[in-house]
């Protein structure tokens, strides 16, 4: 009887084995040609969650009765989800048994069957705890978000998606406030965003790419000034939220006086920021802290990296491309730059640009021209400062500029102070008090001026030939105006950086004219103003198979979740 039993128990077990159990016999496979994802950082330090997913079920795979969405942590509020499928509201909604944190969105009868499509529409009102500090800034501390969205795993998703990721930050900021991340290296489309305001006057980072997958996980991020949200809620930080004002005692005191000062201020107030947000022509991204010294920077594009007026690095690129003997200035008013054929091999891209743009004679295609040189400078920049420290590394070469100075000053003789500044000249011009630091370094004592001088006061050329006592001499190209030998003054130092001074300003005057205006037109492009015209993606989707989402309450950390099937 005992034999006879197990028989029957192991047939019994045979046949449960041949029956096809519903979660071993089910065979998801889709693909999802739209993904939308909009993260909304709320005023409070909550975020909100809305994906829309476009799911195109294959015609030979199971029905999607069930999408896991991943949540970022798992201080979600289960009840302010909500779900639709092509607009039906969901039969449930629950907390996933597979992704953790998770939940669960259950179609019903409103399942994507196969061969068909479907869109799946899920809203998340409330998560809590995802904001963390961000970098200080030079006058207040920021927090920051880094969200990786909803993912599903890549043996059930295939093929490409065309993805939006949006990222919405909370009201009240003036347009140079917000930092956006780079985006993970694997994302498939541009590291900069679109930005722009929706209709409540937020800030919106925007990022596409047509070729993108719903299974790889990007990462996205964003920083803004932490007193726009209670500092309570920003993860691992005790830094109070110094911007809240107790307007409330003040209402008693408001007259007619104090609203009439308020609106003039206001005026004022605003007209010199809109003014300075016309100069500010390095984009967000820069400012986004990394870790590291970037070495190897050129004076010039030391000076692009601090945000120094574009007058003085159009100055500076003139100096050196006068000192590398690739361009004579033949009359400063009007001013004209005789190029030199070929250009020497030491130029850097930016001065054989600069050199090139002086080949016309019209001023305003000239203009055009420059400003293309300084996009062309930024967005090198931008691109060498991917992974370090725009602090650590103006730090650097605010030490390199402080070091040139201290060289001059120490040498003890005219000649070698003249040798010295000569070498050192363009790191003393980062000092933002250049022009009197230079006439204070030289004061009366002699200066002999720099043996390129020559090629950038045309009345040397024509005036000093063949000077006499206490003069420095350079021979010069046969090309030149005396045709030989030409005798290099000694002038009062005073004098000198009188002229250096002066003749900087003069050619800037020439070149960049308006300088509000010559870098206004720069900053539209590298770092432009966001505009009113964003409007909330919308899509369809719907979809099977489990999936993750992860946000990170830190600039820059890691986000890791698992996907698997349900």
């Amino acid at each position: 009887m005992h034999r006879i039993r197990g028989v029957l128990l192991l047939l019994i077990a045979l046949i449960m084995l041949a029956i096809p159990s519903p979660a071993l016999a089910q065979n998801y496979s889709f693909q999802i040609p739209i993904q939308n994802v909009s993260v909304f950082v709320n005023s409070d330090g909550t975020i909100s969650l809305d994906y829309v997913i476009t799911f195109a079920n294959e015609p030979n795979a199971d029905p999607i009765d069930i999408v896991d969405i991943g949540m970022p942590n798992y201080s979600y509020e289960l009840n302010t989800i909500s779900a639709t499928i092509d607009g039906v509201p969901v039969v449930r909604i629950a907390d996933s048994e597979f992704v953790q944190p998770g939940v669960e969105i259950h179609l019903g009868s409103n399942e994507i069957l196969p061969g068909q499509s479907g869109t799946l529409h899920v809203q998340v009102g409330v998560v809590r705890n995802a904001l963390g500090a961000g970098s200080q800034e030079e006058t207040e501390p920021y927090a920051s978000l880094v969200f990786t969205p909803n993912w599903f795993d890549s043996s059930f998703a295939r093929g490409q998606t065309k993805y939006t990721f949006s990222l919405i930050l909370p009201p009240g900021m003036e347009p140079e406030q917000p930092r956006y991340f780079t985006p993970s290296s694997n994302w498939p489309g541009i590291d900069e965003p679109v930005s722009s305001y929706d209709d409540q006057n937020r800030v919106v980072y925007t990022w596409t790419a047509d070729n993108a997958d719903a299974s790889t996980t990007y990462k996205f991020g964003a920083s803004f000034p932490m007193a726009l949200v209670p500092a309570e809620v920003v993860v691992a930080t005790e830094t109070p939220n110094t911007r809240t004002i107790p307007w409330d005692s003040f209402l008693p005191c408001i007259c007619f006086a104090a609203i009439a000062a308020l609106i003039v201020a206001s005026g004022i107030f605003g007209a010199k920021a809109a003014e300075k947000r016309k100069l500010q022509y390095l984009p967000p991204k820069i400012a986004v802290e990394g870790h590291g010294i970037k070495r190897g920077l050129t004076a010039v594009e030391a000076a692009i990296l601090m945000e120094q007026p574009l007058d003085k690095v159009m100055s500076m690129i003139l100096f050196s491309v006068l000192k590398k003997g690739a361009a004579t200035v033949v009359t400063r008013d009007p001013l004209k730059l005789e190029i030199t054929r070929p250009l020497p091999e030491t130029l850097q891209p930016y001065e054989v640009d600069f050199a090139k743009a002086f080949e016309t004679e019209e001023s305003a295609a000239r203009r055009r021209d420059l400003q293309n040189v300084t996009v062309g400078l930024v967005k090198s920049i931008s691109e060498k400062m991917k992974g370090f420290s725009r602090k650590e590394t103006i730090d650097y070469y605010t030490a390199i500029m402080e070091k040139a100075w201290a060289q001059v000053t120490a040498a003890d003789t005219p000649e070698v102070k003249s040798e010295t500044y000569e070498q050192v000249m363009d790191w003393t011009m980062l000092d933002k008090e250049w022009s009197g630091r230079t006439q204070q370094t030289f004061g009366p004592q002699p200066v002999i001026v720099p043996t390129w001088w020559w090629r950038f006061d045309p009345a040397m050329r024509t005036g000093m030939s063949g000077a006499g006592g206490g003069m420095a001499t350079t021979s010069l190209p046969s090309s030149s105006p005396s045709g030989g030998g030409l005798t290099l003054p000694k002038l009062p130092g005073s004098d000198f950086a009188a002229s250096m001074v002066n003749g900087a300003k003069e050619f800037s005057t020439s070149v960049v004219g308006n300088l509000t205006s010559f870098t206004d037109t720069i900053t539209n492009r590298t770092n432009p103003v966001p505009k009113t015209t964003y409007t909330r993606s919308g899509g369809s989707g719907g979809g099977g198979g489990r999936s993750c989402a992860c946000a990170c309450a830190c600039a820059g950390c890691a986000c890791a979740c698992a996907g698997g099937g349900r």
